[in-house]
């Protein structure tokens, strides 16, 4: 416990402290937020607000881990393996906010660069926590609350590149009014971080195992993998101090693909897959919208919300922006709530306590 509390305090201290130094060089080296120019009308005063700030949050979430696993425990290759999810989609989305920046436009990467991209750190991550972690690590059977027997075989890793791919995109997605897609993920990998240490203090290597009560996975991989959500969660809540409304700076994709990654690495080494459409609930409805959008505009050509995604739409229809986003940050903590009770309800029928 003390190593997951080191993690997420080191990390909140990072960002919180240092976002500040960000702002100024990112300022300096001209790092502004291009603004869609189809976009609402009041977003273009954010025009060259400093954007990358992911940057900060992965240096963060890197410290924390580090400043934990120096202090209490070994690494794992699970955890290095969430590194490496975090690290790598957090370099595509940098690759495309710096091509943004340099072309002085809000259009980067091609769809096809970030999709080999992610497809290849994707595959690469699967591998790792399958072959490289204990036998009694991440399954490749599809999972919800727990795995539930079927085994995808090969396909595991075509479902590991579409759980991570698409996670990181609805993040990026959400990523448009200031600290919306920050304080949701904060609840997401809070409820992650329980997730990951309840299945440590379950593990069926400690416990044993009746039926379902105990948790298939290594002690160490499940408490590496705490440590990382709970870093994480500490170092985008230094970030939400400046990126709240209004915000002095933007995680940009170099944030967004980075924890929308994680979110989907986290939802595999957990044996939690499915349950991320709940939990990330929030993220789900924003990708929605923007489907049905350009299912309705290009079918039928006619348009469902005046803009997608939908908090846009909501803008549009005068509410205020801190409105949107909190009201927003409810129905994403109600998303995660509903999420963590199917979880702990899945415990207590498996241990015969309901």
């Amino acid at each position: 416990m003390k190593s997951i509390l080191v993690a997420a305090a080191f990390a909140l201290a990072v960002t919180l402290l240092g976002t500040p130094v960000a702002i100024r060089a990112f300022r300096l080296w001209g790092w502004g937020q291009r603004i869609r120019e189809d976009g609402p009308h009041t977003h273009m005063e954010k025009m060259g607000t400093p954007t990358m700030g992911g940057i900060v949050i992965l240096i963060g979430l890197f410290g924390g881990f580090l400043a934990a696993r120096f202090t209490f425990a070994r690494f794992t290759p699970t955890g290095l393996a969430l590194l490496f999810a975090v690290a790598g989609f957090g370099v595509v989305g940098f690759l495309d906010d710096f091509l943004k920046v340099r072309r002085r436009r809000s259009l980067g990467m091609s769809k096809s660069q970030k999709f080999l991209g992610t497809a290849v750190i994707s595959v690469v991550f699967a591998i790792i926590v399958v072959h490289f972690s204990s036998d009694t690590g991440t399954s490749t059977e599809l999972s919800f609350i727990r795995s539930t027997g079927l085994n995808l075989g090969i396909l595991f890793y075509v479902w590991a590149f579409v759980i991570l791919t698409s996670s990181s995109h609805s993040v990026n997605l959400t990523d448009g009014l200031d600290g919306l897609a920050s304080g949701s993920s904060i609840l997401v990998l809070s409820a992650y971080m329980f997730i990951a240490f309840w299945q440590f203090r379950h593990t069926c290597a400690l416990l044993p195992p009746p039926a379902n009560a105990c948790y298939p996975v290594d002690p160490d991989a499940a408490l590496d993998t705490a440590i990382v959500a709970a870093a994480t969660m500490g170092a985008v809540t230094g970030f939400l101090w400046w990126n709240a409304a209004p915000a002095r700076i933007f995680m940009g994709d170099t944030g967004a693909l980075a924890l929308g990654g994680l979110f989907g690495a986290l939802a595999i080494t957990t044996n939690t897959q499915l349950l991320l459409v709940i939990l990330g609930g929030l993220f789900v409805v924003e990708t929605m919208s923007v489907i049905l959008q350009v299912i309705s505009f290009r079918g039928f050509g006619r348009r469902i919300f005046r803009m997608s995604p939908i908090h846009h739409h909501f803008e549009l229809a005068g509410w205020p922006e801190f409105t949107v986003i909190v009201r927003f940050w409810i129905i994403a903590g109600l998303c995660v709530a509903v999420g963590i009770g199917l979880f702990y309800v899945d415990f207590i029928a498996n241990h015969g306590l309901g």
